[in-house]
């Protein structure tokens, strides 16, 4: 009768202990602040849009000038994390469409010209049949460039972020309009204008409850890439998010009343927006540095491939 041989589990081991990926370094506040800018340029992009085109003239030069603000903003952010600036202009170089990597750099770009020349015109009156067609153009570059950082994380080998390919773009999306929203509620409350106040309120309402489900998402993931989004650093930021993106929503629904429940609403979601994305990279980084997260992931994608 032939033995049968008892093979010992697996150990996640990696060449004398070092990760099988290479731990991505990135300065903060830079990384997570230039995501947030881009969902919040992206959203004003089309908020612009739809003003512009429903006659409301005031909100729509209000959104262009914010939106072209943190486009420009983000990519300084963009350049300071990358080192050196002239390493964006080399991304331009080619137009890989199967890259998210290359159709990111293209689609920041577009927008920034785009959003740029609608901006111009809003404030210098010139060219405004150019400035119209750049801002709606611009409504279609906002959404792609607010939610590509949810599909580029996606589609690397960072098990944390690779399994989270339904829950990454919709945080994105529900991160943009939470940042539009903020930002609205907190130019209505400075300015003392109710008119587009409530507009602003609805859009930063449905952004909170978009994004703290696509959080909620990620934290009750099956197997061992929600173990990172459930303890250590990701799951400490991504709790904070939470609390202060619903504590934003809650404050915002109070905010009809209150200038000061405006400005509180909207500091509350914009920290949730920021903690949000911090979360997801604390958490990519944590998984890329346990051999474990890598293999199993690995085997996994192997057996359903």
């Amino acid at each position: 009768m032939t033995e049968q041989l008892q093979v010992p589990s697996a150990e996640f081991r990696s060449y004398y202990g070092r990760p099988i990926l290479k731990v991505t370094h990135w300065k903060e506040p830079n990384l997570p602040a230039y995501l947030v800018l881009g969902e919040l340029s992206g959203a004003l992009a089309m908020v612009g849009a739809v003003a512009h085109a429903t006659g409301r003239r005031s909100l729509a030069r209000t959104a262009r000038l914010g939106s072209a603000v943190a486009a420009y903003g983000g990519g300084a952010l963009l350049a300071a994390e990358l080192g050196r600036p002239e390493r964006f202009l080399n991304m331009l170089r080619v137009a890989k469409p199967t890259s998210p990597m290359s159709m990111g750099s293209w689609v920041l770009a577009a927008h920034s010209g785009l959003i740029s020349a609608a901006a111009a015109t809003e404030v210098t009156g010139l060219l405004p049949g150019l400035g119209a067609a750049a801002g709606a153009a611009s409504a279609m570059t906002g959404p792609a460039l607010a939610t590509y950082p949810g599909v580029l994380l996606a589609n690397t080998a960072v098990p944390a972020w690779h399994s989270s390919y339904r829950e990454l773009p919709l945080l994105f999306a529900g991160g943009g309009m939470t940042a539009a929203g903020a930002a609205g509620l907190a130019a209505s409350a400075l300015r003392a204008d109710r008119a587009d106040f409530d507009a602003a309120r609805r859009l930063a309402i449905v952004g909170a409850l978009v994004e703290s489900a696509a959080g909620y998402g990620l934290e009750v993931k099956p197997g061992p890439e929600g173990e990172v989004y459930r303890s250590g650093e990701g799951a400490r930021m991504l709790t904070a998010a939470r609390y202060l993106t619903l504590g934003g929503g809650i404050a915002a629904l109070a905010a009809r009343r209150s200038r000061a429940a405006a400005l509180v609403s909207a500091a509350l979601l914009a920290g949730g927006g920021y903690c949000a994305k911090a979360a997801v990279l604390r958490a990519g980084k944590e998984s890329a540095a346990d051999p474990r997260y890598v293999v199993e992931s690995q085997l996994r994608d192997a057996g359903s491939g």
